[in-house]
């Protein structure tokens, strides 16, 4: 039986095939579904989890080498909840994109999406493993 960490068998089988290079998404409440990858709903009710808890837990076991967000995010959201997102990515590189005519298109190459009941506006990530 596990005891730290994650705890979700699906989220773990999904972590475990993502390797150098592939993308996962991390995503809000109202993404859309996506048929061609796989998604692992963990969403609860609003803002349970967040963004942010997700992937503060996937990041104890997940090497990161750079991020993807919507350029929207810096536009909808209030300098504290910007600096959130900062400090949680720390070092790792976030380019910032229009999100319907570069980030949405990056999703179908993605090994999966984690849905969160996260409800901040454009609080969607793509991570690239390193």
């Amino acid at each position: 039986m596990l005891k730290t960490g994650i705890l979700n068998p699906h989220l773990l089988s999904l972590l475990s095939r993502v390797r150098h290079t592939n993308t996962l998404v991390i995503s809000d409440r109202g993404f859309p579904f996506w048929p061609m990858i796989e998604t692992v709903d963990i969403s609860l009710v609003d803002d349970v989890p967040t963004v942010l808890q997700v992937l503060a837990a996937v990041r104890e076991i997940f090497v990161v080498g750079r991020a993807y967000m919507a350029e929207e995010f810096l536009a909808h959201n209030d300098e504290e909840t910007k600096a959130a997102f900062a400090r949680a990515f720390g070092d790792v590189p976030i380019t910032y994109e229009p999100h319907e005519a570069k980030f949405k298109p990056r999703v179908p190459s993605a090994i999966g999406l984690i849905r969160t009941g996260v409800t901040t506006p454009y609080a969607n990530i793509i991570l690239v493993s390193a």
